[in-house]
C-alpha cells in the first residue's frame, strides 16, 4: 500500500516555469487538496477527489501569495497538483466530499489514488515543516515546482530537498516460529514485527543486527531483503527484511532498550488462531508476516 510507480514524476518539468504556469491553468490539470494532513475523499466505494482548475480557481485566487501549489507530476495522463490547506477552520469543499486521515485512506482507495494522496500529503506537510534555511536561518521559497526549497538569502542560496527517513523492518524466525513485539499503547493483543530507524555511518543489514538485539536480545545470522514501502507518517521509507535468528548462540528474549513492552516467538498455528493480533493489512510489517505464513515450512 502507498507504493507503485503511478505517477509520472517529469522530473525534467519541475524547473520549466512557463510549463508549470500553463499546466497550472490548464482545465485539463487535476488538483489534490490537503487539508492539514487530511484529503478529500467521496462515493462508495471511497475514490480521491482530483479537482478541476474551475473546482479550485476562488481559493487559488485567494491564496496566489502562499506558494501553497506542488507539482507531483503526471497522474493518468494529466498534470497533478497538491494544493496545502491550512487545518484551521472549517474544511472547504465540503459539498463536493470529506477530508480523512491517509492511515483510513490507505485501507478503501484504490492502489494508485491511495499512492498519490500519500505523495501530496508528504510534500505539503514537508512544506510546512521546512520553512526556513537550516544553514542561516532565512526563509526559504518553494523551488522547482515545490518539490524543493532555495534559501531565499543570495550569499547562502543552499537547495533543500524533501526528507525520507529510512528505517528497517524485519521479520525474525528461529525454526518454525516467528519473533514478535508489542509496544505500550498499541491496540490490545496486537503484536508485529521489529522495527528501527537506521544510524549515520551503518548499512541496512547492520541496522537490522542492531535493532533486533537492542529490542529483543536476540542474536541474528542470515538477513534477506524483501520488499519496501513508503511510510507517510511522517516521511520514512520502510525496506522490508527476512532474517533467521543465529542458532548457534543463546536467545533468550531481553528487552534490552524498553521500546518494546513484551516480545515472544509465536508458530504459525498461533497466528492463524487470531492471537496475537497481526499488524493492520496496509503495512510491509503485515506483507512480512503473511508471507512467512504462506510459504512452505520445510523452506
Amino acid at each position: 500500500m502507498f507504493a507503485g510507480a503511478f505517477v509520472d514524476r517529469s522530473g525534467e518539468m519541475r524547473k520549466d516555469a512557463d510549463w508549470l504556469d500553463e499546466a497550472l491553468s490548464d482545465e485539463e490539470t487535476r488538483f489534490v487538496p490537503v487539508w492539514g494532513d487530511h484529503c478529500l475523499i467521496s462515493g462508495e466505494p471511497s475514490q480521491l477527489i482530483l479537482l478541476k482548475r474551475s473546482e479550485i480557481e476562488l481559493f487559488l485566487a485567494l491564496h496566489q501569495d502562499d506558494n501553497n501549489h506542488i507539482f507531483l507530476g503526471l497522474f493518468r495522463g494529466k498534470p497533478a497538483f497538491a494544493v496545502a490547506i491550512p487545518a484551521e477552520g472549517t474544511p472547504p469543499f465540503e459539498d463536493l466530499g470529506e477530508f480523512q486521515d491517509l492511515r483510513y485512506l490507505g485501507t478503501v482507495l484504490p492502489p494508485d489514488e491511495a499512492n498519490l494522496a500519500a505523495h501530496a500529503r508528504g510534500l505539503v506537510l514537508w512544506h510546512g515543516s521546512q520553512q526556513f534555511c537550516g544553514r542561516c536561518g532565512s526563509f526559504a521559497r518553494p523551488h522547482a515546482g515545490g518539490n524543493s526549497r532555495r534559501c531565499s538569502n543570495e550569499a547562502c542560496n543552499r537547495e533543500v530537498f524533501p526528507r525520507v527517513d529510512p528505517a528497517i523492518i524485519v521479520l525474525v524466525t528461529h525454526g518454525d516460529r516467528a519473533l514478535l513485539g508489542r509496544q505500550t499503547g498499541w491496540p490490545d493483543g496486537r503484536y508485529s514485527t521489529v522495527a528501527g530507524f537506521v544510524e549515520p555511518g551503518e548499512s541496512l543489514e547492520d541496522a537490522v543486527r542492531r535493532e533486533v538485539y537492542e529490542e529483543t536480545n536476540i542474536r541474528v545470522g542470515t538477513v534477506q531483503y524483501h520488499s519496501s514501502q513508503p511510510w507517510p507518517f511522517p516521511s520514512s521509507l520502510m525496506l522490508g527484511f527476512v532474517a533467521r535468528a543465529d542458532p548457534d548462540v543463546d536467545q533468550e528474549i531481553r528487552l534490552n532498550d524498553g521500546e518494546l513492552e513484551d516480545a515472544d516467538w509465536f508458530s504459525r498455528e498461533e497466528l492463524y488462531s487470531g492471537y496475537p493480533k497481526l499488524p493492520f493489512r496496509i503495512s510491509i510489517a503485515r506483507r512480512l508476516v503473511d508471507g512467512w505464513l504462506n510459504a512452505d515450512p520445510n523452506d
